[in-house]
């Protein structure tokens, strides 16, 4: 029986239009229901901020569809079976998937993406290197760039959770990494910590006339997270053949109507170059592949990450909003109460 356990749940109280602010959010305290057959229980520990929540809390045109008004946010969590009706779950396993940012989480296991058994290591990390970031840019980089060695890779908000571990990736690879990012902090953490070749700050540079310099034979393999006037400049330095793999728009503050800027079309003609959309789920069957590899980066000191925690649903509130004003230091997670 569960009924004696009290949720506590950050609802979408408003729809946003654009960057979801705190706001938009309200906690609700409510009761956990008996659990049903084949379902199970997970207290979580920690809850992911993404910037795709965004998008899920707007309602606009999406690969998911919005969140309903008044009920708990969409989002990435991992914690512990504390009661289980599954007989594929046992009550002390350790999950991960989207949870949503509720203390309690009911679960048919639909939306459990795996198992954590990476037990050396801290459970957060399954919400970001070992997670939807690590994937994201695993995947990205590997397979829609088709990073190898001697590429020049450029990676946007190269300081982030997803860039970050796109440019050590592409360094494990064998590749020259240049990262853009916001300020002399993140620069020095993307050259000290994640092993960038070179960085650019977006706030103080030509972004087009450093691109040139540090790209002198142009640019292979572009990761997008931004669109906007930083990928305009990193568009006019393509190399023959190069690649660039869309994987977020943070620059864009509205998407309706479908926002147009700088045709491209030009310089993808004459380097012959190719760009495509992705999403970490279109690769999700290929999943336990990257979090292997991913985790035998980490303990061998191959790949880090930072993390940057909030406590609490209070301060989750203003999560999504802080990812966009570029205030987090690292994976930002919400540590619940």
């Amino acid at each position: 029986m569960t009924s004696n356990l009290t949720n506590r749940s950050v609802i979408l109280s408003n729809r946003p239009k654009g960057i979801p602010q705190a706001e938009h959010f309200a906690v609700q305290e409510s009761p956990v229901p008996d659990l049903p057959d084949g379902c199970i229980l997970v207290k979580t520990s920690y809850w992911s901020a993404d910037p795709a929540q965004r998008g899920w809390a707007n309602d606009a045109p999406n690969y998911l569809p919005p969140v309903e008004i008044g009920a708990a946010m969409r989002g990435f969590a991992v914690g512990e079976v504390v009661a289980s009706r599954n007989p594929n779950y046992a009550e002390g396993d350790l999950v991960s998937g989207m949870l949503g940012w509720s203390r309690y989480a009911v679960s048919d296991g639909s939306n459990v993406d795996r198992k954590v058994t990476e037990t050396d290591l801290s459970p957060s990390m399954s919400l970001g290197i070992l997670g939807l970031n690590g994937v994201t840019a695993y995947f990205g980089l590997l397979e829609v760039c088709g990073a190898k060695e001697g590429d020049t890779v450029v990676v946007s908000t190269a300081a982030g959770a997803v860039g970050s571990a796109v440019g050590q990736i592409a360094k494990i690879k064998g590749c020259r990494t240049v990262g853009i990012t916001s300020s002399a902090e993140k620069m020095a953490l993307c050259t000290d910590k994640f092993g960038y070749d070179e960085t650019i700050n977006y706030r103080e540079q030509d972004v087009a006339e450093a691109i040139r310099v540090a790209c002198p034979d142009g640019v292979d393999c572009y990761f997008d997270n931004t669109c906007g006037p930083i990928s305009d400049a990193v568009m006019t330095q393509l190399a023959h053949g190069a690649r660039v793999a869309i994987c977020g728009t943070a620059a864009l503050s509205d998407w309706d109507p479908i926002p147009l800027g700088p045709r491209v079309h030009r310089q993808l003609l004459v380097a012959r170059a190719r760009m495509q959309g992705f999403i970490a789920f279109d690769y999700q069957a290929r999943f336990p592949e990257a979090v292997a590899q991913l985790s035998e980066w980490v303990r061998s000191g191959k790949l880090s990450a930072n993390e940057h925690v909030l406590e609490g649903a209070e301060a989750a509130r203003d999560a999504i909003a802080m990812l966009y004003r570029g205030e987090n230091t690292g994976k930002l997670l919400i540590r619940v109460d």
